[in-house]
């Protein structure tokens, strides 16, 4: 099996490739568009800003590719916010694979939303199996996905309620960092990598 993680310049690329190693997953790191046509699963790093995220994914050719992909994708963090259609952020149009808009916290929130909190899982999914509802992840975001409810896997609470995990036929995304979440998003990454 290939495991292929998407080179964009995503600095979040190395800790997910520590994770993968932890579990015992081969992978390869992909920085041509090519490299995906013989993957069996990609996963889509993201940390920093949306408009120059998906400058890269659209000069390196990846932009193209990543939509019309029909084996499992997992975004992390900006990588899931890339899968929607559009961001406040830098006002960067995303991938339009996941019906959706980024959007940034509003009101007294202290922004960006950092640490451990919570995910309430509100549909089942092969990502999530034997994944403890309620069980704590990593977040590092000042802005979060405004997914349609048909979307969501799981829920997490700050100021409003946002989508935490998101799946949309072969694409899944979690906006949290499972490869910094301890046991539960190696789980999360145990579950990509095995079930998906």
């Amino acid at each position: 099996m290939k495991i292929a993680i998407v080179d964009y310049g995503a600095s979040n690329m190395q800790s997910v490739a520590n994770a993968l190693t932890a579990l015992g997953q081969k992978f390869e790191i992909i920085s041509d568009p090519k490299g995906l046509t013989d993957a069996d699963k990609v996963i889509l790093p993201g940390v920093g800003a949306a408009g120059s995220a998906m400058d890269k994914l659209r000069e390196r050719g990846f932009a193209d590719v990543l939509p019309k992909l029909k084996v499992p994708v997992l975004g992390l963090c900006l990588g899931m916010q890339l899968l929607g259609e559009s961001s406040e952020e830098d006002k960067a149009k995303g991938l339009g694979i996941i019906p959706g808009k980024v959007v940034r916290f509003k009101g007294d929130l202290k922004v960006p939303h950092m640490g451990w909190n919570t995910v309430k899982l509100v549909r089942d999914s092969k990502l999530t199996q034997g994944v403890p509802d309620g069980s704590f992840f990593y977040f590092v975001h000042s802005y979060y996905f405004a997914a349609g409810p048909e979307n969501i896997l799981g829920e997490t609470e700050y100021g409003i309620s946002f989508a935490a995990i998101v799946q949309k036929d072969n694409f899944y995304g979690t906006q949290f960092h499972p490869e910094k979440s301890g046991p539960a998003g190696m789980k999360i990454l145990d579950n990509f990598c095995r079930l998906c």
